[in-house]
C-alpha cells in the first residue's frame, strides 16, 4: 500500500514542481513527513462523486487525503468498459502523483436467494479485480447487504462466506485484496460479520471497519472490535470525526493500540459549501486523534 516514493522525496520534488503543497496547513505537512502509519484518506461517496479524475488527484493532493477509493458510478470515470490503454493512463496518474488508488468501492454483494443473482455478482466481481490489478489498485470493497428473510440464518452465512472464499482466490492470483465492508441491515451486526469470517479460509480476505451504530450494541465498542480484529485488512470507512455520536477517539485509540498501519477512509455523508476546506478539517481532526498535532 505505499506509494512507490518516499514522503520525504515526494516533499522534494513537489516544492520544485510547485505543485501546490504550500497550500497545506503545517498540521498536514508534518503528518506527510511522518513514517507511513495509519494514513487518512477518501471515498468518493458524496465529497467526490462529481470530480473527474485530475480534479479528483488534484483535490487529494492539495489537502493531503493521500488514497483514495474510487467509489462506482462516479464521475472519475474508472470502470470496467476502459480499454488497455486507458487503464495504463490510469495508473499512470496515480503513479506520478503521491496519491494512492488505494482500490475500488464496488457493491457487489453475495446475500442473494436468487442463484443467478449470486453468480452475477461473483463475475463481475471478478472483472473488477482485473480492472483493480490493471490500474494498479490494491483490492476491492464488497459487502453483504442482508441476511434474506425464509432462508436459514446458517445457510446465508456460509454462502457469503463461500463466495467471499471464490473471489478470494481469483483475487490473490492478482494480487489483491477482497475488502468487505461491515454493512447491511443485519449483516453489519458484528457478530453476524464474525461468524461469516469465522468460515472465510482465503487469507486476502479481509474485514473493512466501517462505523456504524450497531458497532456499540451491548458489550461495546472495544468488546465488538477486539472480536474481529484479527480478520482487519488495510481500510477501514469512517464518516465526519466531528459529526454525529459515533465515538471516533476511543476507536482511533483501538487503532493504535494495535499498530493499525493501513488507510482511514473517508466516506463522508454531509454536504458542505467547501468540500477542501472540510477535508483539511477533518485531517487536522484525524491528526489530532492520532497523535501527529
Amino acid at each position: 500500500m505505499k506509494n512507490k516514493q518516499s514522503r520525504r522525496s515526494f516533499l522534494q520534488k513537489s516544492v520544485a514542481a510547485g505543485i501546490g503543497m504550500s497550500l497545506l496547513d503545517p498540521v498536514t505537512l508534518q503528518a506527510l513527513s511522518k513514517k507511513p502509519g495509519m494514513r487518512l484518506g477518501l471515498v468518493t461517496y458524496l465529497w467526490g462523486k462529481d470530480w473527474d479524475l485530475p480534479t479528483l488527484i488534484t483535490n487529494c493532493e492539495q489537502t493531503g487525503l493521500l488514497g483514495v477509493e474510487l467509489r462506482t458510478a462516479h464521475a472519475h470515470g474508472v470502470e470496467a468498459n476502459l480499454s488497455k490503454k486507458e487503464r495504463k493512463e490510469v495508473k499512470k496518474r496515480f503513479r506520478d502523483s503521491p496519491v494512492t488508488c488505494v482500490g475500488y468501492g464496488s457493491n457487489f454483494d453475495y446475500h442473494h436467494a436468487d442463484k443467478a443473482s449470486l453468480k452475477k455478482n461473483i463475475e463481475e466481481t471478478k472483472v473488477y479485480l482485473q480492472l483493480c490489478h490493471d490500474i494498479g489498485a490494491t483490492g476491492i470493497k464488497v459487502k453483504p447487504n442482508t441476511l434474506p428473510e425464509g432462508v436459514p440464518r446458517e445457510q446465508t452465512i456460509a454462502q457469503i462466506a463461500s463466495s467471499l472464499d471464490e473471489v478470494g482466490r481469483f483475487g490473490k492470483q492478482l494480487g489483491q485484496v477482497i475488502r468487505v465492508e461491515v454493512h447491511g441491515r443485519e449483516t453489519q451486526k458484528i457478530p453476524n460479520m464474525k461468524a461469516i469470517f469465522e468460515q472465510v479460509t482465503e487469507d486476502n480476505v479481509k474485514m473493512c471497519w466501517n462505523c456504524n451504530d450497531q458497532d456499540l450494541l451491548a458489550p461495546g465498542l472495544e468488546a465488538n472490535f477486539r472480536s474481529v480484529q484479527q480478520w482487519f485488512g488495510d481500510t477501514v470507512h469512517i464518516r465526519e470525526l466531528n459529526v454525529g455520536d459515533y465515538p471516533y477517539p476511543q476507536l482511533m485509540n483501538l487503532f493504535l493500540d494495535i499498530n493499525y498501519d493501513g488507510w482511514i477512509l473517508l466516506e463522508a455523508r454531509t454536504n458542505p459549501p467547501d468540500r477542501i476546506a472540510a477535508m483539511k478539517e477533518q485531517m487536522k481532526i484525524f491528526n489530532e486523534l492520532t497523535g501527529v498535532s
